[in-house]
Order: C-alpha cells, then sequence, then structure tokens
C-alpha cells in the first residue's frame, strides 16, 4: 500500500516546521476558513481548590499536541467543560477565551449531565472502543444504553459545532475514538464543511472489529470525513480492509481513497509529536533545575542511577509488567542493588471503571512487595508518585533520568518517549520503548523491548546502565534529531496541507467554491 508518510526532499514539508511556519500557511491558505477543533477532553479546566478557583492543563498527550496549535491558529475548540468551574467563567455559551495568559483562541464547552457522560465516556468509548482498539487483552464491553448514548452526545457536539461555523466554511478538526459518528452529522448538515478527523489511538484488524455490534454505523460516520488521519500505515491499511469487508463502498487501496455514496474519504497517516524547539528550551531553565532539587527531596535522597516512567494509570501502559522487570533485575543483578531506583509517576485516569481500580490496586502491591523485598535502611528501589505534574515538573524528572522506559502493550504513538528526548539537551540517558508503541517507527535508536516479556525488559534496563557513554550519546543524538524534524507543527501541516489539495466532487454549496481553497504549496 503506497501511502508513506516520508517527506520527498524539496516538498514545502522537507524542512523543520515551526509556530510561525504553520501560522504563515494559515495565513496564506485559510484566510477565509474558520478553524474549529472538536475533542472530548478540554484543553484548560478551571476547578475550585482551597486556594481559590484555578485554571489548570490536564496532563493529556492529546492537548498537548493540539494546544500549539491552536495557538498558532485561532478559532474554536469545542470540548467538554468538566471542571466543577467551569460554568462559573464562561459566557451563556459556554464561551471563553484562553489561555488564561495570552488569550489567543476561543473555548467553547459543550455540558453533558453525569449520566450521559457516563454511558457516553466510560462506558462505550473507554469499555467499548478503548480495549477493542488496544491489544491488550481486556474484553471489550458492549451496551446498547450506552451506544446510544454515545450516539447522542455525538449528535449534542454536531449541533455546537453548526452553531460555531454559523453558516459559514470551516474546516472542522474532530479528534479521537469519541466522535466516530460526529463526521457524518455533519455532512449531512453542512455540507459546506471541510472535516478532518486524527483517530489517536490504533485501528484493529477487521477480524477484531467484528466484535463490535454497531461496527457498519461506526465506520459510516467515520465516512463522513474527507480526510481520515491515523498515527501509522498499518492503521490505515486496517481501517481501508474494516470498510472493504464491512461496507457498501469502493475501496482504493494504493491511493488510500474510500468512496461512499459519490463521497470521498481520503485516509493518511499522520504521526503526531510536540513541540520539540520549546520543551528543548524550557528543560534548560532555572523552573526545571528548581524541579530537579525538588524531585531528589521528594525521593529522600538522590540515588546513584535513576529509572523513570510517567504514564496515565491505564492498563495499557504495561505499568505492572515494568515493575516486575525492574524486580527481576534486581534479581539478576545484585551488584545494582542499592543503587539503582525508579521513579514511577501515574495520572489517575478513568478511576470509576472497575479495571483501573484493579489496576490501581495491582500497582501499590507491585510497589510495596519490591520495596519490602529490596528495600533496606533509606534505600527504596520504587518510588510511586500518584497525581498530576506540570510540564516543568516532569521535565526536571526527565533530566535527573540515567534512563526512561515507555513500554505500553499497545499505543497509538505515546508522546512521553519524545518529551523524554526533548528534554535531554545533554545527550544523556537511554530510551527503553516498546516495539508496539508507535513512536518506535520514528524512535529506532532507543532500545526497542517486548513489554509482554519481562526478562527482555529487564535485560534492556542493564543494557542501558552498561551502556558506553560514547554509544549512548551517539543514540541520544539521533533521537533528538528525529524528533525534532516531526514537530507537532509538521504534523499539523501535513493534515492541512493534504486536506487543501483535496477536491469538492460537488457544485458549491452556499457560495462556497467547488474547490475549497485549493492551491496548497
Amino acid at each position: 500500500m503506497r501511502m508513506a508518510s516520508s517527506v520527498t526532499p524539496g516538498s514545502p514539508l522537507a524542512k523543520i516546521w515551526t509556530k510561525s511556519d504553520l501560522l504563515a500557511l494559515i495565513s496564506s491558505k485559510m484566510k477565509e476558513v474558520r478553524l474549529i477543533a472538536v475533542s472530548n477532553r478540554e484543553p484548560y479546566v478551571h476547578r475550585h481548590t482551597e486556594n481559590g478557583l484555578v485554571c489548570i492543563q490536564p496532563a493529556s498527550g492529546l492537548a498537548s499536541a493540539l494546544d500549539p496549535v491552536m495557538r498558532a491558529c485561532g478559532g474554536v475548540w469545542v470540548a467538554h467543560g468538566s471542571g466543577d468551574a467551569d460554568r462559573e467563567v464562561t459566557d451563556p455559551r459556554g464561551r471563553l477565551k484562553v489561555p488564561p495568559q495570552h488569550p489567543s483562541y476561543t473555548l467553547r464547552r459543550v455540558w453533558l449531565d453525569k449520566q450521559l457522560e457516563d454511558e457516553y465516556y466510560y462506558g462505550l468509548a473507554n469499555e467499548g472502543l478503548w480495549p477493542l482498539c488496544h491489544i491488550a487483552f481486556h474484553r471489550p464491553r458492549f451496551s446498547l444504553r450506552n451506544w446510544e448514548s454515545y450516539r447522542r452526545v455525538n449528535r449534542i457536539f454536531a449541533d455546537a459545532v453548526i452553531e460555531e461555523a454559523a453558516g459559514e466554511p470551516a474546516f472542522v478538526f474532530i479528534q479521537d475514538y469519541h466522535f466516530g459518528l460526529l463526521p457524518r452529522m455533519l455532512k449531512n448538515d453542512a455540507p459546506n464543511l471541510q472535516i478532518a478527523q486524527f483517530w489517536h489511538i490504533p485501528w484493529p484488524n477487521r477480524e477484531t472489529l467484528r466484535v463490535f455490534p454497531w461496527q457498519e454505523e461506526l465506520l459510516d460516520g467515520m465516512l463522513g470525513n474527507d480526510l481520515l488521519g491515523f498515527h501509522l500505515r498499518d492503521h490505515c491499511a486496517n481501517f481501508l480492509d474494516a470498510v472493504a469487508r464491512e461496507v457498501e463502498a469502493k475501496v482504493d487501496r494504493p491511493r488510500g481513497e474510500i468512496t461512499r455514496g459519490g463521497k470521498s474519504t481520503v485516509v493518511r497517516p499522520f504521526p503526531i509529536s510536540i513541540d520539540f524547539k520549546w520543551h528543548n528550551r524550557a528543560a534548560q531553565s532555572a523552573e526545571v533545575k528548581a524541579e530537579m532539587a525538588l524531585w531528589v527531596k521528594r525521593m529522600g535522597s538522590a540515588p546513584e542511577l535513576l529509572g523513570i516512567g510517567i504514564d496515565r494509570l491505564d492498563y495499557t501502559k504495561g505499568i505492572p509488567d515494568r515493575l516486575r522487570a525492574l524486580d527481576v533485575f534486581l534479581e539478576t543483578n545484585p551488584q545494582y542493588r542499592g543503587r539503582v531506583a525508579f521513579a514511577q509517576v501515574g495520572v489517575p485516569s478513568r478511576t470509576q471503571i472497575q479495571d483501573y481500580q484493579d489496576l490501581n490496586a495491582e500497582i501499590d502491591r507491585e510497589v510495596s512487595r519490591i520495596n519490602e523485598k529490596w528495600g533496606t535502611g533509606k534505600y527504596k528501589p520504587v518510588h510511586f508518585f500518584k497525581g498530576e505534574y506540570s510540564q516543568t515538573e516532569l521535565m526536571g524528572l526527565h533530566r535527573l533520568a540515567s534512563f526512561c522506559m515507555v513500554s505500553p502493550l499497545h499505543d497509538g504513538m505515546n508522546l512521553v518517549a519524545k518529551e523524554f528526548v526533548a528534554s535531554r539537551f545533554d545527550e544523556k540517558g537511554v530510551l527503553i520503548l516498546s516495539s508496539f508503541a508507535g513512536a518506535a517507527e520514528e524512535l529506532a535508536d532507543a532500545l526497542l523491548v517486548n513489554p509482554f516479556s519481562v526478562d527482555e525488559m529487564a535485560d534492556a534496563i542493564y543494557r542501558a546502565l552498561e551502556m558506553p557513554r560514547d554509544e549512548s550519546q551517539k543514540r541520544m543524538r539521533r533521537l533528538r534529531a528525529a524528533t525534532a524534524e516531526n514537530t507537532i507543527y509538521r504534523w499539523a501541516a501535513k493534515i492541512l496541507m493534504t486536506l487543501l489539495k483535496i477536491d469538492s466532487s460537488e457544485p458549491a454549496e452556499n457560495g462556497t467554491p467547488a474547490t475549497w481553497a485549493a492551491g496548497a504549496a
């Protein structure tokens, strides 16, 4: 299948894209078209605390990836208002300007009652689609009631987007698996909208997808997009195979294009990334240096050698197996006992779901078991920090690490790996990375491991600690070069430039030119 994500030398993308480059692209090609982003999770949340009302940025790969794009583009971001103080700071339509310090785009909050949120988000999306799409051996659960709520929430968001577009041409950029039905709803109600969706998690093979009871409706909903993006070519191939098998449509695999009812959907891989320049600069700041000292204080003392893991507390992240690998490493390498400590940051996630409660309990048991087994005096082999931490705080942990373990059982991309690399301007540290993370395709100079093999991960820890300085430096240089080249702004530019080249096959609607925003560079 010829859907290569590589960039041809001399093309507009064969450059290091910056925020200003992206802004220039939007200014020159999309001056008359509004940008509307859609996601379940909002980029900024307002909450009541002991210190009063505060605004925070949630720990989210999606939010951290898209927020810099929205700052560059302006426009509107439509998202679920989840904070207990969110309503207090918006206008009657649920709108406010963000970020708080430097407002540059509008956040439009959509309100959902608790039952609807439980059934759509925790039920269908996270007990159904999430385990279905991740090969992590957790059985998905399906309920007609949850599916109906998922459909209803997609309709609520469709109405909000159409209201924001106000009948004018707009580019709607939909994020993730919470809105599989939204593209078709929008295309049916507002044909002048140009719609792209990025699916942030893997797309399963067609045999796995067959267990989903409403797969034809889901696939038809996603075919309302003009452009559909996944992280990897394999995910694109799986989607094309599913459509070919389950839906009445013409599937052109070599071109990555699907035609249904006279409308075409282009399917492409767009590996997501981070703002490398910002991370690299921020990691050298005095604030991050101060955070390094705070992490040492939290651990009681500075370990001679420190390994780190930073994850949401999700069963796809492979945290228990990672801890067991540390146990095996200490068992087989007694010379490192008392010298190596591991700091695991766990961001609480979806705690209403029983599987996540069970995972939290399992991690707590493993941490206690390993510390009781190998701890001596003031030495603790595992430090478990459960909570949310800012990027500045996490950079301090990046800077302290001898190695970073990113070992998901399955992951669409995983930006933690890229954030660690971007923080290491000193060219020190070793990245241990799951072969089943999408990031492994770009970050081949990491120590790639099978996260289902505890012994293999234990061996990778040993290799990381024994690696000669010149080899680790060369690896880190190559990892940083790859991350610096494929920035979040290049990701956004690739999506925009691909969409801009897609010509409408229908006559103009509401005065919109038949070739919507044609003429991309």
